[in-house]
């Protein structure tokens, strides 16, 4: 069913994905699109897709860890990032099956200290998602044992009354930009 509604999704928000594609290209050039390495179910490697919103050189490591983040952003990169515009090609990894709609953020691959936590809270079991009980309980603000903490929270209680309400939480969230770190 995600497959489904994510080829949906990506139809018929093509007009927006090609606006945001050519913004990009007009603002740095290419590449279009940036390709991260993840961890997905059960620990699994995988390919993440975003919009680029970092200038090329930039370092592969969580924003947060940057000393002068904001330097890095493209011109345009701030407002896909507010706005979670740069998430939209994740669409991509649902349909290939990486990846669901609402599960918990996939940790970068060098993330060793949250794969570890993830792991012994059983959290890895779960395939990742674009949205999740951490992302709509404070995404980028929450420590890493909080957010694990979220993620677990969402392993034991997960059922369709929770991802609709994350679901609702996510839409509120993102409109309102709460939570994202520049």
């Amino acid at each position: 069913m995600s497959k489904i509604f994510s080829l949906i999704l990506l139809t018929c928000l093509s007009p927006i994905l090609l606006i945001v594609a050519i913004t990009i290209i007009v603002d740095d050039g290419f590449p279009v699109l940036f390709r991260q390495k993840r961890m997905g179910q059960n620990n699994a490697h995988f390919w993440i897709y975003k919009f680029r919103t970092m200038k090329k050189d930039a370092p592969d490591i969580a924003t947060h860890l940057v000393k002068d983040g904001t330097s890095l952003y493209t011109s345009i990169g701030p407002f896909l990032r507010k706005f979670s515009f740069d998430e939209l090609p994740q669409l991509i990894n649902i349909l290939k099956g990486d990846m669901v709609f609402i599960g918990p953020r996939p940790a970068l691959y060098n993330q060793d200290d949250l794969i570890a936590l993830r792991t012994q809270a059983g959290v890895q079991t779960l395939m990742p998602g674009v949205t999740g009980w951490a992302q709509v309980n404070g995404r980028d603000e929450l420590s890493i044992p909080d957010k694990v903490k979220m993620d677990e929270y969402y392993l034991i209680n997960k059922s369709l009354w929770l991802n609709i309400k994350i679901l609702f939480m996510t839409v509120f969230k993102v409109f309102k930009t709460e939570g994202v770190s520049n």
